[in-house]
């Protein structure tokens, strides 16, 4: 079987001299990073870190990072990357749940170790920027072998764990294996026909799977990775001329702000673009129009979850019939709608998309029961609600439990947030439950009105009383200085009810 490092070495040997990884102005050649991943291999072998062993990290964006997860890939052991911005009982929640043994982090996570109840590891302590007490510095490093170490390593051993949930809830740990991570790039590598002439953006934080892809996936093809190491439009779009970018695949939330800056006279260059895929959540049919007549590039548009990875792609440049679906199956995957009794909906009829991929997660760790239970015949549902038109292509409507049932009657969120994005005042908004006294639940919506205009509520009112139903009419209308988003510029549904409490004064 093949085996992630093994391919990074190979390519080292091959690519030599050749920019291997560049992040906030430091850059690494392929002979350097193997160096460091051999330095990085030998410093945890000799830490104590064994093989099957499992080691927490709040990740940041860095070189170090990369090397610490191909380090890990040659020594056998797993990462749970996890975002250090987290509140520290949520990140104790974690990783306990991904039996996480060592810990490799900064002396401040270690400082609010010491102030909110201990270290969440009983193995080996490490500390990435300098000293800290009963911790290895990270810093020793550069005094190891750059040789690297003989280890017994299958290719099938755990590489990633990456946690499903926030900063509440119970995490479902998903085990990503070396098998899985190779895999998932090797059908992305066919799918963008990815060379190793390509410069390659990752700007979504690295302990996020599409991260971790982005930035694995040039170091074994022989292509360089670009790794920012925070976002905002403007750097993103100096990065890409300045590095000679020209495929990524970015979230929904930061093309958004994107598309804003390029009519900007002084924006610059994207001309080096060939192929950039959205990602995450649905674009604004303005934004997506925008980006394809502005980037002059192929402009894709994918569905997947971590679980399953890329599930469908849609090329608008060769489908602009379809500009609201997310595309047809990969060829390693297959998808069903199913209704809820699990039996399959009829072409173009609503129901919740199951997939079945050979890019399947292994499983959730030390859960199986639970992966079991969210499998039907080989497929995994998801959660999501969608519908396949007759030529096979997925239309994604919203999440199972975020639909409002409202007298009885389903209202798709995406069917309201579509009507009044038309609004040429909005900026965006969200269409979710209210409580009510007769009907259970009835549509609310939250707007936000875009810098520098105006909306009265009755201008929204009459919007949709010209284009939805009556049953999809909002009866509350809340405007709000901004949405409650994740890491990944996500909106977070769950959470719209807290900040219309703290923005509207409702109780």
């Amino acid at each position: 079987m093949e085996k992630l490092a093994d391919i990074f070495y190979t390519n080292a040997g091959i690519y030599a001299n050749k920019k291997a990884i560049w992040c906030d102005g430091e850059t690494m050649t392929y002979a350097e990073l193997a160096a460091f991943v051999s330095r990085c291999s030998n410093f945890l072998l000799k830490a104590g870190v064994k093989h099957g062993d499992i080691i927490g990290i709040p990740m940041n964006n860095s070189i170090e990072s990369v090397a610490l997860i191909i380090a890990a890939a040659n020594v056998g052991a797993a990462l749970a990357p996890i975002n250090p911005s987290l509140p520290f009982p949520a990140i104790k929640t974690a990783f306990t749940s991904g039996n996480v043994k060592h810990l490799i982090a900064r002396k401040a996570f270690y400082n609010q170790c010491d102030k909110t109840g201990g270290i969440p590891a009983k193995g080996v302590k490490i500390c990435l920027d300098g000293e800290q007490k009963d911790a290895l510095s990270f810093r020793t490093v550069a005094n190891e072998s750059d040789t690297r170490p003989t280890v017994d390593v299958t290719g099938k051993e755990t590489l990633i764990l990456t946690m499903t949930s926030g900063s509440t809830g119970a995490p479902k740990p998903i085990e990503l294996t070396q098998e899985n991570k190779l895999l998932r790039v090797k059908a992305h590598i066919n799918l963008y026909s990815i060379t190793e002439n390509d410069n390659i953006l990752a700007a979504t934080p690295l302990y996020h799977s599409l991260a971790e892809r982005l930035v694995i996936l040039p170091l074994l093809i022989g292509s360089t990775s670009v790794l920012l190491p925070r976002f905002t439009p403007q750097i993103w779009l100096k990065c890409v001329e300045e590095q000679n970018v020209t495929f990524t695949i970015a979230v929904s939330a930061q093309l958004s702000q994107i598309a804003q800056l390029l009519s900007s006279p002084f924006v610059p260059g994207t001309s080096s673009l060939r192929c950039v895929v959205s990602s995450s959540a649905l674009l604004e049919p303005h934004v997506k129009n925008e980006l394809i007549q502005k980037l002059h590039c192929d402009f894709h548009e994918m569905y997947g979850t971590s679980e399953t990875s890329t599930a469908t792609n849609i090329n608008f440049n060769e489908a602009l019939n379809k500009k609201q679906s997310v595309g047809r199956p990969l060829p390693e995957a297959e998808i069903r709608i199913l209704k809820d009794n699990g039996q399959l909906s009829a072409t173009s009829e609503i129901g919740e998309i199951a997939v079945k991929t050979t890019l399947m997660c292994n499983s959730y760790y030390r859960m199986p029961d639970v992966m079991a239970d969210a499998m039907t015949d080989g497929f995994f549902r998801t959660g999501d609600m969608g519908h396949l038109d007759g030529d096979g292509y997925l239309y994604f409507v919203g999440r199972k439990k975020e639909i409002i049932i409202t007298g009885g009657i389903n209202v798709y969120p995406q069917d309201v947030e579509k009507c009044v994005s038309e609004l040429p005042e909005v900026s965006e908004c969200a269409a979710f439950s209210y409580p009510d006294e007769r009907l259970g639940e009835v549509v609310a919506l939250a707007v936000v009105i875009k810098k520098g205009m105006t909306l009265k509520r009755r201008t929204v009112q009459i919007q949709c009383a010209r284009n939805l139903a009556d049953f999809q009419q909002p009866h509350e209308i809340f405007f709000l200085p901004e949405l409650p988003k994740n890491v990944m510029g996500k909106l977070v549904k769950s959470k719209l009810m807290e900040a219309v409490r703290m923005y509207c004064k409702i109780t």
